[in-house]
């Protein structure tokens, strides 16, 4: 993900060969072409006046186009894990359910970007993202069409765009206003033009949606700050003509409504960024004349009540998610699955950094925690993948800082570099970069359009009008012939170098979604128990509602206390496995077990089946490998404290059907430097010693200790009863140095 020296945004070393490379893929080719073609049509496309093409044309191009990448580039469906976990959020809340209910085995469903949770004080789940997106989404799922949500998103993001290059002339000098069509034309070609919006209109992450509320509430703002009627800058009230429908009060107000719904939706949608429109609002006011007016009672009542809908959305997902309006899904999500504790803040200082998700990252690029110095290593990281997304190559990245100078003198041209500024300060303080291939530095992509907007600017910049002395003197090119030759720059740096990882994008882990409902109906197993073993695909697949059964393949006895608890269904497993750097192999795979009374067999469970846990303290856990010979099946759930001082703890739910056996726990003594926290000084303590609890509720049932071993150890403690009528089945491991769950052995039921 980047932050190597040496290495480019895929972390390949520097060479020609990857700087450029020849096009070989349809879409590349037809770039290529249409490179080569845009000197001659582009011309006279820019220079029509008229609506056609930027309110028409251009927007159903982006549609198609982003329609185009989802079928070549992500093979039909959502493909990176944050993509699946929206996914899934946006299924539940088709359903009506920010979270929603789960039976035993709670380990069945729980996994990655899920977060425990209780419904009517019943377990339940829910997903960790800000719920704007998921939103939207919803609507798709209501009308059998979710992946038809990013097209319709990426139209309205040229539409957008469009309306803000047309009201930011509007505030201009009449040279500004004399190229409006133009001008006009040529930010919805950029718009469309953009590999990487291309992708955040397709793919299911929520930059899409997000750069729609930042240009949308920017418009709102600037529309109803014009100047009044009858100053010498021309009114675009004609182009609100639909507001005439309104309540008269609703019509007086419709900008400042639109702002106000756009600023809600943003914050349900990505909070940073909201902080970062939020700031420039402010700014706005005040430097604004015409903006005097939105600090009237009503016009502030107006935007607060077009804002409801999204800040409830927000406080209701916090509250169904964690029990408290004032904390986020994230938050509580890497407080229980990640560590170090506190490790996912928006901060700077020592800790953050969470070593389960992003621990390659953390170890490489945060060494000595969270400083100024490591933001800004982070920052920068962003900006290097980031030159090159507005324009598809870095090379035309000077057409947007041409054009933030250029524009400067004029305050609501301004406004527009200061919100870009805005946003990159509002996420320096988060530590991880999240840069990938086809997503490009996807922190900034909410502020993309913003930043075509400015790059028109810079070529109206590069072209003085014909009457100017200079223009005259040294013929200098029309404005319809520069952003001619800067689209056409445009689609070849996506032709040789861009698209390249968007390819990358399209071939990586197997080169297609982990779970395909046509596999499943291919081979006629729709009434089957459906067990996944990926992440990516059991979000995909997973039904909140229940009607399809679904569940997680752990690959030991959790398993048949899943197929247990659905009846004795058959079973199938969804296969995925592709080999490095080549394509994906699927298939179905049957699973049988013996038909024997479960409670005449002995389980075993695995520790790391049991991540995430209900609690940890002092410490984190996460499933790890491991290389020792007494080990089963080479992993382990390991617990890692933070304090040499202090002892760690750590609390895992138990299955209540294994109420009435035996437990028998297998732990293994880890490495002290494999808990990434120098816990060298813990060699002098001789003492220390691991304590693992049987609960019942909030009664203890029994406690083992025993004393710390040299690394490698395994130990396995004596069995012991557990009650036949649990409230509550839990274990819980205190220690002051790394340990971990090996497996956990049940005695048939008695």
């Amino acid at each position: 993900m980047g932050g190597r020296d040496g290495a480019d945004r895929d972390g390949r070393p520097l060479s020609l060969s990857n700087v450029l490379s020849l096009p070989d893929d349809g879409p590349r080719l037809a770039a290529l072409i249409a490179s080569l073609a845009a000197g001659l049509l582009l011309p006279r496309v820019l220079g029509r006046r008229g609506s056609l093409w930027p309110r028409v044309i251009a927007p159903l191009l982006a549609a198609l186009l982003s329609a185009g990448y989802i079928a070549y580039y992500l093979r039909g469906g959502p493909r990176i894990i944050d993509a699946t976990g929206y996914w899934l959020q946006a299924r539940a809340l088709s359903e009506g359910m920010l979270a929603w209910p789960i039976s035993d085995p709670e380990h069945g469903v729980l996994g990655r970007f899920l977060l425990r949770t209780t419904v009517a004080g019943q377990p339940a789940v829910s997903g960790i993202f800000p719920p704007g997106y998921p939103a939207i989404l919803a609507i798709g799922f209501k009308l059998g069409a979710p992946l038809a949500v990013g097209p319709v998103i990426a139209a309205l993001l040229v539409l957008a765009t469009v309306a803000l290059t047309r009201q930011l002339l509007v505030f201009g000098p009449d040279r500004w206003r004399t190229r409006e069509p133009t001008l006009v034309n040529v930010a919805a070609s950029l718009s469309v033009t953009c590999g990487a919006l291309r992708y955040h209109t397709a793919d299911t992450m929520s930059h899409g949606l997000a750069a729609l509320y930042v240009t949308t509430a920017l418009l709102g703002l600037l529309r109803a700050s014009e100047p009044p009627k009858g100053s010498a800058a021309p009114s675009t009230r004609t182009n609100t003509r639909w507001a005439a429908s309104l309540h008269p009060w609703a019509a007086r107000h419709a900008p400042v409504l639109l702002a106000g719904l756009a600023s809600g939706g943003l914050l349900a949608t990505r909070p940073a960024s909201a902080l970062a429109l939020g700031m420039t609002t402010v700014v706005l006011l005040l430097w604004l004349p015409g903006a005097r007016r939105l600090w009237q009672p009503t016009t502030a009542c107006a935007f607060a009540l077009a804002a409801i809908p999204g800040v409830t959305l927000w406080l209701a997902q916090n509250h169904a998610a964690t029990g408290s309006v004032g904390m986020t899904a994230q938050s509580a999500y890497y407080a229980l699955s990640d560590g170090p504790p506190g490790c996912f803040r928006y901060s700077f200082g020592a800790g953050i950094g969470c070593l389960g998700e992003h621990g390659d990252f953390v170890r490489h690029n945060l060494p000595d925690g969270f400083g100024l110095l490591a933001a800004a290593g982070t920052s920068l990281r962003r900006l290097k993948v980031h030159l090159a997304d507005p324009l598809n190559t870095a090379l035309l990245f000077p057409l947007v800082l041409i054009g933030a100078v250029h524009s400067w003198r004029h305050r609501a041209a301004r406004l527009l570099s200061l919100a870009v500024l805005l946003h990159v300060g509002c996420y320096a303080p988060f530590y991880f970069d999240g840069n990938y291939p086809g997503g490009g530095a996807r922190m900034f992509a909410d502020v993309l359009p913003l930043e075509q907007v400015l790059a028109t600017l810079g070529l109206l910049a590069l072209s003085p009008s014909g009457s100017s002395p200079s223009a005259r003197r040294w013929r200098a090119p029309s404005l319809r012939w520069v952003a001619s030759v800067t689209i056409g720059l445009s689609l070849l740096g996506f032709a040789l170098r861009g698209g390249a990882s968007h390819a990358q994008l399209r071939d990586r882990e197997g080169g297609r979604p982990m779970f395909e409902p046509a596999v499943v109906a291919d081979q006629s197993a729709g009434e089957a128990l459906l067990m996944l073993d990926t992440d990516h695909g059991f979000n995909l697949a997973y039904d909140p509602t229940g009607r399809s059964p679904i569940a997680r393949y752990r690959g030991d006895d959790l398993d048949r206390l899943t197929w247990e608890r659905h009846g004795r269904p058959e079973m199938v497993r969804y296969r995925y496995q592709w080999p490095t750097g080549g394509p994906a192999r699927v298939w179905l795979e049957p699973i049988s077990f013996d038909v024997s009374p479960t409670d005449e067999r002995v389980l075993t469970i695995e520790g790391e089946s049991l991540w995430p846990p209900a609690d940890q303290q002092g410490g984190w856990a996460w499933p790890s490998f491991s290389g020792y010979p007494c080990v089963s099946g080479g992993r382990v759930l390991a617990l890692y404290p933070t304090n040499p001082a202090a002892e760690a703890e750590l609390q895992i739910r138990l299955p209540a059907s294994l109420a009435g056996r035996s437990l028998e726990p297998h732990l293994l003594s880890l490495a002290l430097d494999q808990a990434d926290h120098g816990l060298s000084e813990m060699r002098t303590r001789t003492k220390t010693k691991t304590i693992l609890e049987i609960w019942n509720g909030d009664s203890l049932i029994h406690q083992w200790q025993w004393p710390m071993a040299e690394e490698g150890v395994c130990v396995t403690l004596a069995a012991q009863q557990l009650p036949n009528q649990p409230r509550q089945l839990s274990l819980r491991l205190r220690a002051q140095r790394p340990i971990a769950i090996d497996s956990l052995i049940f005695s048939k039921k008695r």
